[in-house]
């Protein structure tokens, strides 16, 4: 599993995987009443977070795609 996540595509990542995990507890908004959008930005939050922290995105390797820079 080499990695395939560059540094400015890890810290958008985690900036967005924090936002939406916070999200539904922070922001009263009638979106967030349904569980299926709470939750699910919740989950697409870790998801977002942990390929950050791994420098490994699955997706990225299925189409053949990497941000980081070649040595």
């Amino acid at each position: 599993m080499s990695p395939n996540v560059g540094n400015i595509d890890r810290l958008l990542r985690l900036v967005l995987g924090v936002a939406l995990f916070v999200a539904p507890f922070v922001i009263s908004s009638s979106l967030w009443e349904n569980d299926v959008m709470k939750y699910g930005a919740m989950i697409v939050g870790v998801v977002l977070a942990g390929t950050s922290a791994m420098k490994f995105c699955p997706l990225y390797r299925l189409v053949g795609m990497s941000t980081c820079p070649r040595k």
